[in-house]
């Protein structure tokens, strides 16, 4: 495995800045670099001496995909782009990892298993979906589907941690029920899966330990503040959403099976644990 030989798309995103700091010597581009929603971009584009493609470009605001533009965008990056990208995998005989999401489920079944059916709700977990499909084309195929993900970026820890600072005690969803993924977790899966020559396929990655709710996740973030004091109220997914009739449908239930991954030997560490460090470092910065 050689790191020089991998071109990182999507490369100033949560994803992409974990991939960068974990491979600096990997090729990385931004939309402006390479646009992977064009078919004429990525012919063009200089293929020379890459042997895998880490797709860590993606569509990710979910409710905006419910809007006319972010509908257009999101089957443009999420679906199209993956499609273009799993063409030139299969063209130039190269490894496509390419990141999902538990979006692409409904939520009623727990845990998600790697051969659950697809059952995408919205706009975003449609292209999502589509994505799986096109990415599944390409021999040489990794697909690692995560949820809740965490790393440097606008993201459900730091806006919480925000609202302490405020001294806002909050209202959050107590319905909805999975485990945070931190990018530092998802980017030792790729690196083990790659460095390993696993099977391709489809593999569930997120952190370990006890799924919970939003709400219980807030608490925890309080806890690890020191911030027990600030209350914080459960309310449902469709309480929440009710003054809300432009946001997308939430799945329930996003607890991924992570029987697969850790068959491998890879060896996943607790969300809270994570969380605890991951807190200790922002306010230490």
């Amino acid at each position: 495995m050689d790191p020089t030989t991998f071109l990182i798309t999507g490369a100033n995103g949560q994803l992409g800045t974990a991939l960068r700091q974990r491979y600096p010597e990997a090729r990385a581009v931004s939309s402006s670099e390479l646009d992977i929603s064009s078919r004429e971009s990525v012919e063009a584009y200089d293929w020379t001496g890459i042997t895998a493609i880490l797709n860590a470009a993606a569509y990710t605001n979910v409710d905006g995909a419910e809007t006319a533009d972010g509908r257009r965008q999101a089957w443009l990056v999420n679906s199209l782009g993956v499609a273009n990208l799993s063409l030139i995998a299969r063209e130039r005989d190269l490894t496509l990892v390419h990141i999902s999401s538990e979006y692409v489920f409904d939520g009623t079944i727990t845990p998600h298993t790697e051969d659950e059916p697809l059952s995408p709700l919205g706009v975003y977990a449609q292209t999502k979906a589509a994505g799986d499909i096109a990415a599944s084309l390409a021999p040489k195929h990794y697909i690692l589907r995560t949820s809740w993900v965490i790393g440097e970026g606008k993201n459900f820890v730091r806006i919480m941690m925000g609202l302490a600072e405020k001294n806002i005690a909050p209202t959050v969803v107590a319905d909805q029920i999975g485990r945070l993924t931190f990018t530092t977790t998802l980017v030792d899966a790729i690196h083990h899966l790659l460095a390993n020559q696993s099977k391709y396929g489809i593999y569930n990655v997120s952190n370990d330990g006890q799924p919970s709710s939003w709400a219980d996740v807030t608490r925890a973030i309080f806890k690890e503040l020191g911030r027990d004091d600030l209350a914080v109220t459960d309310t449902t997914t469709e309480a929440y959403f009710a003054s809300k009739p432009e946001a997308a449908p939430r799945p329930l239930q996003s607890e991924l099976d992570l029987s697969k991954i850790k068959a491998t030997g890879l060896q996943l560490r607790d969300w809270r644990d994570d969380l605890a460090a991951y807190i200790k470092k922002e306010t230490e910065a």
